[in-house]
């Protein structure tokens, strides 16, 4: 009867109406880059006429307006996700200039900056857009989160990376360790039904990563953009990429974070 007793305590009053619950606000959560992933799929089949990547970056606002007009998405979302389009787009531009060629984007169009079509950026946006998705509807509260004088720094450093590391080599090992002391006593809370749970930040930022790697296999089979090793045919994207996509869940993390501590230090304040 204790082992019993323990058991369910351990597990909830109801585990299985939890975990269908948690995987149905997860869904929720990924709405804009599960409708993202349909443009893609049928843009590979019509396009009404244009350009495929102007197709896709048109349908991709046409949906960004209508998820904030609905109210699915608030206004301080689509700012936080604006910020990330422009990171992302930023990042871009440097990754595909010739001298670099880290990917390209083969495909003709009008919308474009550079070699760089502007659907790119929401990309970027989507993961954005599921971390205040997901902050909003599991309740996401931060318990031990470090000092912004370590944070931002930090964040700053891990983008700068993605830049650097072509010309002073490569230091993302130095800032995962960084990401393991400087958050190591750092959980993520969130609730489910009424009982809060807990997961150490890193692991849900290994978890985002890996899952981003994921959708990046996805997005590069329907030719979202194209690696130099897949010019002639397709093959997965190496797993060594999830570091790197952890290193920028961790960007956008940080971001939305203290975006959200800003806002609501403002709103206490009433400033």
């Amino acid at each position: 009867m204790q082992v019993s007793t323990s058991l369910k305590e351990l597990l909830g009053e109801d585990p299985l109406r939890e975990l269908a619950l948690f995987t149905l606000k997860e869904l929720r959560a990924c709405l804009f880059p599960l409708l993202f992933f349909a443009v893609l799929a049928c843009s590979k089949v019509f396009s009404f006429g244009l350009p495929r990547y102007d197709f896709i970056f048109l349908v991709a606002v046409a949906i960004q307006v209508g998820l904030v007009a609905t109210r699915i998405e608030t206004i301080d979302e689509a700012k936080v996700l604006t910020v990330f389009h422009l990171l992302g787009l930023a990042l871009e531009l440097f990754k595909t200039h010739p001298a670099i060629g880290s990917w390209s984007y083969p495909e003709a169009g009008f919308l474009r900056i550079g070699g760089v079509p502007l659907y790119s950026g929401f990309m970027y946006a989507s993961v954005a857009s599921y971390m205040c998705q997901a902050w909003r509807l599991f309740d996401l509260k931060l318990v031990g989160y470090p000092s912004y004088w370590l944070s931002v720094p930090l964040s700053a450093a891990i983008y700068l990376n993605f830049f650097t590391h072509h010309f002073i080599g490569d230091w993302r090992w130095w800032l995962l360790a960084g990401v393991l002391v400087v958050f190591r006593r750092t959980a993520v809370e969130f609730t489910v039904l009424a009982r809060p749970r807990r997961m150490p930040l890193v692991l849900a930022f290994f978890l985002i990563g890996f899952f981003v790697w994921v959708a990046e296999n996805i997005s590069t089979f329907l030719g979202a953009w194209v690696y130099p090793e897949q010019a002639h045919t397709w093959q997965m994207v190496g797993i060594g990429k999830i570091s790197s996509w952890f290193l920028l869940v961790i960007i956008s993390f940080l971001v939305v974070a203290d975006l959200k501590h800003v806002k609501a230090n403002r709103d206490a304040t009433g400033s």
